[in-house]
């Protein structure tokens, strides 16, 4: 479905659905058979985006016979990490074609650029600190001038400012050509883009018994794509739809390394909307509120072996040792004693494991999508699992924590509107 058509005429009791918003951002839900406006939401909240480099409006860059990429950092990147690593660029682009303007996809499957460190041999005290400037030294290499097509001799020209007039003055004329060839359009028909940099290394199991994931971007495609399984799962039982119960339902975030603040961001009008077009007038859409139930799921600190003292040691998750439930006094996190309790029983449907982690009093404490969504007046919990080199270009999670998240949003889209029904508190 699309947010701009009118949904009366198209949900139907028993019904699945989903639908996206810029391209950023996926919602999809189910329905019960016995439906009607006023009934609750089991809705897990995730996010899709991960620090990243993000290629400037104008990138040219030329020095010293180099043709560089201009970008800028996204989010709380560990960028040292970023380092001599294969890059290519993933985003979208905006096309001209015969019936008008379109935007398309693109992922570039080799890679192009790199960021090189310094020799040691010119820089004897790195292994002292790592320490360098993100605006001039942080600066990717995409070619050398002699191998770049179709250039004119003035484009050659080290000192030459682009022209911001056009695309073709703001872009290296390679990489529009090479971006065209992936679409297979003509070069002329790319009219603007917003590319990010990403690490083609793909993701693999990895330890002496494929006990880890060593990947990209786990913060936090892991908790989408449990959450994605999840539903899939659901909904293709044999029992599904069910006759009663709440909708269930899946919200896949974007920009909530930079705040959440934008269109598609969890701060955005996108779980509102969905509410009121599912319970229109004032009375239902209470009543929805008050038997909705979100799940925020994002990954969590695990300890490390040789960072121990950075963690509570009472709160001290692992890998592999099941869902955690994230609490901060100071609402950094949404979750109380209600939420932890339901989250705990519902994990006990499955058999599975709890762990808990709270932040120590002299560290600052990171934020979710949780805290944010639990202004509309649904209840939450944060909940996520334990990995390491959190924002890392590469990071480590457990592979059995896969179906630990898995087994809970499962459990969560059968069992939660039942446990409601047991649980007074007024």
């Amino acid at each position: 479905i699309r947010e701009k058509e009118d949904w009366e005429t198209e949900l139907k009791a028993g019904g699945k659905y989903y639908f996206t918003r810029n391209q950023s951002a996926l919602l999809a839900f189910t329905l019960p058979q016995k439906w009607k406006p006023g009934a609750g939401l089991s809705i897990v909240a995730t996010h899709i985006d991960s620090p990243n480099l993000r290629v400037r409006p104008v990138s040219k860059k030329t020095k010293l016979g180099y043709l560089q990429v201009g970008v800028e950092t996204y989010g709380g990147g560990i960028w040292h990490s970023w380092f001599d690593r294969d890059l290519s660029l993933a985003g979208r682009i905006v096309l001209a074609g015969k019936s008008g303007y379109t935007s398309k996809l693109v992922k570039i499957d080799r890679p192009l650029l790199r960021i090189p460190t310094l020799a040691i041999h010119l820089d004897r005290a790195v292994n002292e600190g790592f320490k360098f400037n993100r605006e001039s030294e942080f600066v990717p290499i995409v070619g050398l001038v002699e191998a770049e097509l179709n250039k004119s001799e003035n484009d050659k020209e080290s000192d030459k400012k682009p022209d911001a007039s056009s695309i073709q003055d703001k872009h290296h004329p390679a990489l529009l050509a090479l971006l065209a060839e992936e679409l297979s359009v003509a070069q002329e028909e790319i009219h603007d883009f917003e590319l990010h940099l990403y690490d083609v290394q793909p993701a693999t199991f990895a330890g002496l018994n494929n006990e880890f994931i060593f990947g990209p971007r786990l913060d936090n495609q892991f908790s989408s794509f449990a959450a994605v399984d999840a539903l899939a799962n659901l909904v293709s039982a044999q029992s599904f739809p069910t006759l009663e119960g709440n909708v269930n339902c899946i919200a896949l975030f974007n920009h909530e390394e930079i705040g959440s603040v934008s269109s598609s961001g969890a701060e955005s009008s996108l779980i509102p909307s969905l509410l009121h077009r599912l319970s229109p007038t004032p009375s239902t859409l209470a009543q929805s509120i008050a038997h909705s139930f979100l799940l925020s799921s994002d990954v969590s600190h695990a300890i490390h072996p040789n960072y121990s003292s950075k963690h509570e040691e009472n709160h001290a998750p692992r890998m592999n040792g099941g869902v955690v439930i994230k609490t901060n006094a100071s609402q950094r996190y949404a979750s109380d004693s209600i939420g932890s309790f339901i989250v705990k029983k519902l994990i006990e449907r499955k058999g599975g494991k709890v762990q808990e982690f709270e932040v120590r009093n002299d560290m600052a404490c990171g934020s979710t999508v949780g805290p944010m969504l639990s202004k509309i007046g649904i209840r939450t919990v944060d909940v996520g699992c334990a990995i390491l080199s959190m924002h890392s270009i590469r990071e480590q999670a457990g592979t059995e924590d896969v179906q630990h998240a898995i087994d809970l949003f499962s459990s969560f889209f059968e069992g939660f509107a039942a446990l409601d029904r047991e649980l007074i508190v007024d």
